[in-house]
């Protein structure tokens, strides 16, 4: 996932079985006939049950984002009977688990509805223009028996037309769909609406889909011949397309996007594309989307995967699926032809900086932030102990460029992450079927770069300082790393506007606003004797001189504040990457090599 970007199933083969006399036990209907309502309607049909009692749980969080996100909070109107509609008693026995006594019916039909009003790539969602089914939070299944088989039937609203998924259709039967077991349904989002999807385009044969929700306002040719490139380089690096067709579901404007096997789900404003800067972080957070097929959800660390929807799996390895695939995203675009040297550069010294100014850099590494995840967020804790965490987002690209550099220098530009990456997928996908462990992914690496890495991954597991001189050397490149002062008063807050009013929304680490007290989401009342404006603290602070005085009043928890803060002048370091005047013959095949057009 990115941005929530925002994450990893097992290995999966589409099934040739004949659909249509396939003896389903487990079989839903979901329904949406009133959507204002924001619920989905859920019927489960249960058979060749065993006497006794059953068991069903509802998952507690979804793969591709690592937080609890609670889901059986959100059911209601449950209700069990038999073949014969007769009510069959049951307990909500614990948060995630509905117990039903069976007696001796050997057939059930479950119902009950699903509460989704909250617009998040994570969260199903409902109203009176689309539905957004992200099957964590709407389908139960049985204790321990998540490889059972299971058919879904999705009854549109009847002003609607389309259902997406990247499920299997079953021969016969409208809008529904087989998975082989859970693992497939919970990794195979729906979007139901009236949709729009753009020209399909094929890679090696594989067709490729785009479908979703307000487009927006943008050149469609353009953008899929941008897409069908991202598509190709992508699949390039592995040089294998291991799904039979892959859909891209965009379902509507918003933040966040989650990878699936041969699908992701993805927030998406087309008219974004209308500027360059947009374009670019559209495509790449695309990209970073798309890679993932491969880096998480087949490319996995052993942890990730079975699954345990109650409690969730932990990793120290989300810097490897999630930051070296911010990585990749970056190279995917410029071997694409759709991005620049400067851009590509560019990209990297952004999450440089995002990284080195920020003092969680001294407390937290690597492999803590990509464990701690789960209660830290994929960026880190807010509020003051915000400040002793970092981004896998950020220290993770970063990471792979070092790696990527070291591995080429030591291989005499013969190798590089590319074959780290296609190692792991042919040896722990394709012939082992399963994950691989932290010293199993050193050892691949140390394999490619016939070399020890003990500094490199001493970068990982610590915080030591990153000396990027030497790495960014192999490339022919050079980081300024020194801090310059920059003009004008500074205190070290941001502001934003959010219904009506000023409030902070970010407070830089130890500067003047820090010191004095002012933190997030305290509302401005005051600054310097002014009601606020959106351009209030800007132009308040171009007019003062360092060392002046600026007065804040402002509201805490309903209490009314107020605080002198002094200005200073502040110091930045802002890592321009550059080319060395005179690089060598190996630097300069190592930066040609590693960024051209393919």
């Amino acid at each position: 996932m990115k941005s929530f970007y925002r994450l990893p199933i097992l290995h999966f083969c589409l099934l040739f079985i004949n659909l249509t006399v396939h003896a389903q036990k487990l079989a839903f209907t979901v329904s949406m006939d009133n959507p204002a309502i924001q619920k989905f309607q859920v019927k489960l049909q249960y058979e060749a049950l065993k006497a006794g009692t059953v068991e069903l749980k509802m998952p507690n969080w979804s793969p591709g984002y690592y937080q609890r996100m609670n889901y059986p909070k959100n059911v209601d109107n449950f209700r069990v009977t038999d073949k014969n509609g007769k009510d069959l008693p049951w307990a909500h026995t614990n948060n995630t688990t509905w117990t039903i006594e069976t007696g001796k019916a050997t057939e059930l039909t479950v119902s009950y509805d699903v509460l989704a009003n909250r617009k998040f790539v994570a969260n199903s969602y409902l109203d009176e223009d689309r539905g957004y089914i992200v099957p964590t939070s709407v389908f139960m299944y049985p204790a321990n028996q998540l490889k059972s088989s299971v058919e879904i039937t999705i009854l549109p609203n009847s002003k609607w037309n389309t259902v997406t998924t990247g499920l299997d259709k079953i021969t016969g039967k409208p809008n529904t769909y087989f998975a082989p077991d859970y693992d497939t349904l919970y990794d195979s989002p729906f979007l139901v609406g009236n949709l729009e999807e753009l020209p399909a385009f094929t890679v090696k044969g594989i067709p490729h889909r785009f479908i979703g929700y307000k487009l927006g306002n943008f050149d469609r040719e353009k953008f899929v011949n941008d897409l069908q490139k991202m598509v190709t380089e992508a699949a390039a690096i592995i040089g294998d397309i291991p799904y039979k067709h892959y859909t891209f579901i965009a379902i509507g404007p918003g933040q966040g996007g989650i990878e699936h096997s041969n699908s992701t789900t993805i927030s998406f404003d087309g008219s974004a594309l209308n500027t360059l800067e947009g374009r670019i972080r559209l495509l790449n957070f695309l990209a970073h989307e798309y890679f993932h097929h491969y880096n998480v959800k087949r490319i996995r660390p052993v942890e990730l995967g079975p699954f345990d929807y109650e409690n969730g799996n932990r990793t120290n390895l989300l810097w490897v699926s999630e930051g070296l695939t911010v990585y990749y995203e970056y190279l995917i675009l410029k071997r694409a032809g759709i991005t620049t040297d400067e851009q590509l550069l560019n990209s990297f010294r952004s999450n440089i900086v995002a990284f080195e100014n920020k003092p969680g850099r001294l407390y937290q590494s690597l492999v803590q932030a990509s464990y701690e995840t789960w209660s830290d967020g994929p960026f880190g804790r807010t509020g003051d102990e915000f400040n002793k965490t970092i981004s896998y987002y950020d220290k993770g690209p970063v990471m792979g460029l070092l790696l990527d550099f070291k591995i080429r220098n030591s291989t005499n530009n013969q190798k590089s992450l590319d074959d780290v990456m296609r190692q792991l997928y042919q040896k722990y996908y394709l012939q082992e079927k399963r994950g691989f462990t932290e010293s199993e992914f050193r050892e691949v690496c140390e394999k490619i770069a016939s070399i020890p890495l003990t500094d490199f991954f001493e970068y990982i597991s610590t915080t030591k300082e990153i000396d990027y001189t030497p790495y960014l050397a192999f490339a022919g490149l050079a980081v300024d790393t020194n801090s310059k002062l920059l003009p004008g008063a500074w205190v070290g807050i941001s502001t934003r506007t959010r219904n009506d009013s000023i409030f902070v929304s970010e407070v830089d680490y130890e500067s003047p606003a820090w010191q004095a007290g002012i933190r997030r989401n305290d509302v401005l009342i005051e600054i310097d004797h002014q009601k606020p404006t959106p351009n209030t603290l800007k132009e308040v602070l171009f007019a003062k001189q360092v060392g002046a005085t600026l007065e804040l009043v402002y509201l805490r928890n309903k209490l009314q504040n107020q605080k002198s803060v002094p200005t200073k002048q502040k110091s930045e370091r802002s890592f321009p990457i550059t080319h060395l005047p005179n690089p060598t013959a190996l630097q300069q095949q190592i930066f040609q090599n590693w960024s051209k057009v393919h």
